[in-house]
């Protein structure tokens, strides 16, 4: 599909029709277009997603079901007092909504992300289904050995059926793709430091999750295509604190929750939003050498600090504290999903290195289908306020 000279108005609806399309719709017409390969879904923090294109695999990040899907099923298998990407994830599956995707992928976030993958072997037998356990030991002769190894181990199983079989040079020329990618999305990421009013981060959000069904060349086309039209749009600048969000790095929160921060005054320069598109901060260093191992050294080396990933020497915290003054951001947001363990976890953590460094900051939790913004957005309004009067938080 070519973007070439569309408006930013019609890619903006192209990207909110793939945001909102719990059926797949696109990884149907792909899957049409490419008989015989697979589709290959993943929860949405992190996937190795140039293995599954060297493959001849579509990587689907799943999201969940967000607030246009009612719960009926999925809260029957699991408490009340864990997030709630999990349920909608099971209602969708048991929906027949997930039918095209021939396989799942787990990656090791949380606790309840792993009951996710047993319940989902248990439900969807017949279905490829794998648990990926991320590395704890970052010494590359340690940790990333391990994880060239479950790599391996997933190449194979998906190759058994029915993918291509792992070839270094596919695996290579994915990288490649998956780099360029990389790079437009960084783009787009200094764009919106740069001029927040000329791409918000709502309109950011919709062009950035459109590609979790689409493959990384397609993205790069698409994303392309976006900058040239914002960069060209007629826009207004708008007077707004610049705030950093974080904690939502799994459960999405929904779109108008986005939309109510920037109303409340608030422009969000960074994020963690779609952090498995995100997940490695720099290129993939594939060239030369095994790719496996490549792919593997970047998670360990240059994995993104968030939650859902131990630091190893690291201090909590510090990290924040750098993106916060790179992006020249008056203060922090913390927006955890509900029950959110490694993010509620964090936030103390973090806070507490906000504090020594004298950055504002305030927090709120979300539900994916959450309905109501009110609360939620004056508090962040009252923050903006604060912020831009005093220079700190009320």
């Amino acid at each position: 599909m070519s973007y070439r000279g569309a408006t930013f108005a019609a890619l903006l609806d192209r990207a909110r029709a793939l945001t909102e399309d719990n059926a797949l719709a696109s990884v149907h017409a792909w899957k049409r277009d490419n008989p015989g390969c697979l589709a290959v879904g993943y929860m949405p923090v992190y996937a190795p997603r140039p293995l599954f294109e060297a493959l001849g695999c579509l990587p689907v990040a799943i999201f969940g079901g967000g607030d246009a899907l009612d719960i009926i099923r999925g809260d029957s298998y699991f408490q009340s007092y864990i997030c709630h990407i999990p349920r909608s994830t099971v209602e969708l599956g048991l929906g027949g909504q997930l039918d095209v995707l021939d396989g799942m992928v787990f990656p090791s976030i949380c606790d309840v992300i792993r009951n996710l993958g047993g319940m989902w072997k248990m439900l969807f037998p017949q279905k490829y289904s794998s648990y990926l356990d991320l590395p704890q030991n970052f010494d590359p002769a340690v940790g990333g050995k391990f994880y060239a190894h479950e790599l391996g181990r997933i190449a194979r199983e998906l190759a058994a059926r029915g993918a291509r079989p792992l070839e270094p040079e596919a695996l290579r020329a994915a990288i490649v793709r998956e780099n360029e990618r990389r790079a437009v999305l960084d783009e787009v990421d200094k764009l919106r430091r740069a001029e927040p009013w000329r791409l918000r981060a709502s309109e950011a959000y919709l062009v950035v999750r459109a590609g979790a069904a689409m493959p990384a060349s397609e993205h790069t086309d698409f994303l392309r295509a976006v900058l040239a039209a914002a960069r060209s749009r007629e826009t207004r600048i708008v007077d707004n604190v610049r705030v950093v969000l974080t904690g939502s790095f799994c459960e999405q929160p929904p779109l108008d929750l986005i939309v109510a921060l920037e109303k409340a005054g608030c422009d969000i320069v960074e994020d963690d939003f779609q952090l498995g598109l995100r997940m490695i901060d720099g290129p993939i260093d594939g060239a030369d050498g095994d790719p496996l191992l490549a792919l593997a050294n970047a998670f360990l080396v240059r994995g993104r600090d968030t939650a859902s990933r131990y630091i190893d020497k690291g201090e909590k915290g510090a990290a924040l504290v750098a993106r916060v003054r790179a992006c020249e951001a008056d203060g922090v947001l913390f927006g955890a999903a509900s029950f959110c363990d490694p993010a509620l976890l964090d936030e103390p953590m973090l806070e507490a290195a906000l504090d020594a460094a004298k950055i504002p900051h305030t927090s709120f939790k979300f539900a994916e289908n959450a309905g109501q913004f009110q609360v939620i957005r004056e508090q962040a309004g009252a923050f903006s306020d604060a912020v831009k009067l005093w220079g700190a938080s009320p």
